[in-house]
């Protein structure tokens, strides 16, 4: 089954693009030439969009493939399908990576068990229910990637189709 989502690199240093490009491409099965353009949020650094189509599950592979790089800040999201709920990827070098996911109308979808985790710590007096949640919901990160985002808007998008 196939969906079909975009990877939002929304910082990248100049060196770090044409490995950006090798592990997109690993992923997809295609080879990736990504529209760089210059990030005004971050002097010095570059931003792309790339529109995907592959199985389910490329979007996990996708944040994989790009997790842990220092100084790159991407999201990644992916569509639900017939076969599996949509997801959401976001990426800081100061939070790490953030996953989500999403439902058919681009909700955040949170297990039982962690809002019961959430609710347990708080109950204790170890944080704040409303910190919980709002990590739950990927707050700190959103707070983070916002002017980053909204530096990329009128940015050029390219779909890309996964070798299936």
């Amino acid at each position: 089954m196939t969906t079909r989502g975009v990877l939002y690199v929304h910082s990248a240093p100049r060196a770090m693009c044409p490995h950006v490009e090798w592990a997109v491409a690993g992923v997809l099965g295609l080879r990736v030439q990504l529209d760089w353009i210059r990030q005004p949020a971050s002097p010095g650094t570059w931003r792309a969009e790339v529109s995907w189509k592959g199985r389910a599950g490329t979007a996990s592979k996708l944040a994989s493939a790009l997790r842990g790089w220092q100084m790159l800040r991407f999201e990644v999201t992916a569509e639900p399908c017939p076969t599996a709920e949509g997801e959401r990827y976001s990426a800081t070098p100061d939070l790490g990576i953030f996953h989500a996911v999403t439902g058919m109308h681009g909700d955040i979808l949170i297990p039982e068990d962690r809002l019961r985790a959430a609710l347990a710590r708080s109950q204790r007096g170890e944080t704040r229910l409303e910190t919980e949640i709002a990590k739950l919901l990927g707050k700190p990160w959103d707070d983070e990637l916002e002017p980053f985002r909204y530096a990329g808007e009128g940015a050029p998008v390219r779909w890309l189709h996964q070798v299936v």
